[in-house]
C-alpha cells in the first residue's frame, strides 16, 4: 500500500500563498487603518461620515492576515481558516454586485473586490479541495489497511458489557448501530427513534450495541439522556470500527446537501432534537448493521447525513 500518497496533497506552494495573502492583509489592513480616506478618494466616493468604522474594518483585515500567516504552517490542517476566508471571498463580490446594481458602488470601486477577493478565490478552493480529497484518501487508505490485516478482527472490539463484539454476534442476533457526534441532530434523532423500538427488537432475541467516538463515561451521560443508559455501546475514538465496516466520511453534498438543511431544519427544530456541541468526528457518516454469528445478515448504509433508518426492520433475523 502507498502510504505515501497522503503527503503529496500538500503542495509547497500552499504555505507560499498564504504567506503573501498574510502579508497582503496586513498591508491592507495597516492602509485602512492610517490612511481610512484615501480607497474614497481614488474612486470618487463620498467620504464616510464614520471613517473610524472603516478603520475597524482594517483591523480586521488584519486579523485575517494573522490567521493566514499563521495557517501556512500546515494549511491542509488549518483549513477552517482557509474556508472562513474563501467565504468572504465569495460573498465579497457578491455584496459589490448587489450594492453597484442599486447604484450605490460605481465600477471605480471594483479594484478593491479584485485585489482583495478574486485573485484569492481558485488558490484559496485548491487548498480547501486538497484537504477534501486528502481526508477521502485517508479513509480509503485505512479501509484498505483494515481489509489487508486479517488479524483485526471483531474480537478486538469490546462492549460496555465487557465481552466482545464477535462473542455477542454468537449468543444473539445484533444490531450494530454507527452514531454521528452526540451533538449531531440526526444522530439525536436517531437515539430517539432506538429508545422507542428498543423494547419491540429486543423482546425478539435481538441485541442493540451502539458505536460512537467519544470515551465510555462522556457517552454513557448521553445515552442515559434518551433511557439507553443500559444498552451495549463500543467507544470507538480513531474510528477503527467504522472503517471495519466501510463507513467513510461524508462528501459536501453527504453532510450539508439540499436533502440534510431541509431534514436538519425539521428534525433540529420542528421536532425539538436540536444541535449540539461537535462530540465526534462532525465529518463521519453512520449505518446500521444486522450481525449474526460474525456475519452481516442486514445492511443500511446512509447515503446522506439525514436518511433514517427503520431500526426495527433491520433488526429481523431469519438466522
Amino acid at each position: 500500500m502507498n502510504t505515501q500518497k497522503v503527503d503529496t496533497f500538500e503542495k509547497p506552494w500552499m504555505s507560499k500563498l498564504l504567506i503573501i495573502a498574510g502579508i497582503y492583509n496586513l498591508l491592507f489592513g495597516a492602509f485602512a487603518i492610517f490612511f481610512p480616506s484615501a480607497y474614497f478618494s481614488s474612486t470618487g466616493m463620498t467620504q464616510p461620515l464614520y471613517p473610524q468604522i472603516w478603520q475597524c474594518v482594517g483591523m480586521i483585515v488584519g486579523v485575517y492576515g494573522i490567521g493566514y500567516l499563521a495557517a501556512s504552517i500546515n494549511p491542509l490542517r488549518h483549513w477552517p481558516i482557509v474556508l472562513v476566508g474563501f467565504l468572504g471571498k465569495v460573498f465579497g463580490p457578491i455584496g459589490f454586485l448587489f450594492n453597484y446594481l442599486s447604484g450605490i458602488f460605481p465600477i471605480e470601486a471594483f479594484w478593491i473586490i479584485i485585489l482583495n477577493d478574486l485573485i484569492w478565490l481558485i488558490p484559496f478552493f485548491l487548498i480547501l479541495k486538497a484537504t477534501y480529497q486528502r481526508t477521502t484518501y485517508q479513509d480509503d487508505l485505512m479501509i484498505e489497511l483494515m481489509d489487508y490485516d486479517a488479524s483485526i478482527t471483531l474480537e478486538h472490539f469490546d462492549t460496555s458489557e465487557g465481552i466482545s463484539l464477535n462473542e455477542m454476534t454468537y449468543r444473539w442476533p445484533t444490531l450494530i448501530v454507527f452514531l454521528r457526534h452526540f451533538g449531531c441532530t440526526f444522530c439525536r434523532e436517531a437515539l430517539n427513534d432506538i429508545s422507542e423500538v428498543r423494547k419491540n427488537i429486543e423482546i425478539k432475541g435481538t441485541r442493540i450495541v451502539l458505536v460512537h467516538m467519544m470515551p465510555e463515561e462522556v457517552a454513557e451521560k448521553e445515552l442515559i439522556k434518551y433511557g439507553l443508559g443500559e444498552v451495549p455501546h463500543i467507544s470507538d475514538p480513531e474510528s477503527l470500527l467504522y472503517k471495519k465496516f466501510k463507513l467513510q466520511r461524508g462528501s459536501l453534498s453527504q453532510l450539508f446537501g439540499i436533502k440534510v438543511l431541509v431534514r436538519g431544519i425539521i428534525s433540529g427544530i420542528i421536532k425539538g432534537n436540536g444541535q449540539g456541541k461537535e462530540m465526534g468526528d462532525i465529518y463521519q457518516m453512520p449505518g446500521v448493521f444486522l450481525l449474526r454469528k460474525g456475519k452481516v445478515v442486514n445492511t443500511f448504509v446512509h447515503k446522506s447525513a439525514a436518511d433514517r433508518p427503520n431500526y426495527e426492520d433491520l433488526s429481523k433475523c431469519n438466522c
